[in-house]
């Protein structure tokens, strides 16, 4: 018998460890790199600081919830093979 998880449960799976990764990734990309100087060098004008890290932080969490649902689709078990003809 095969169970089923809730799509909830898959959701909360990619989201929420995403979540703190990109949190992590914004405290140190931030770190070093100054948000309105990046603006600046990239030709997008003036950009606040509070504007940059939540522009910065959606970035690097979309960037990881990419992988992580990558990595969840690459979890499933893959269909047996045939034979060969």
């Amino acid at each position: 018998m095969s169970q089923q998880i809730p799509k909830i449960q898959k959701v909360v799976a990619v989201l929420w460890p995403s979540f703190l990764t990109a949190a992590l990734a914004t405290i140190l990309f931030f770190t070093t790199f100054d948000p309105v100087l990046l603006g600046e060098l990239a030709g997008y004008g003036e950009i606040s600081r509070l504007g940059g890290y939540t522009i910065g932080f959606f970035l690097f969490w979309l960037l990881t919830a990419g992988t992580c649902a990558l990595t969840c689709y690459f979890q499933r078990p893959c269909d047996k093979p045939g034979p060969l003809a």
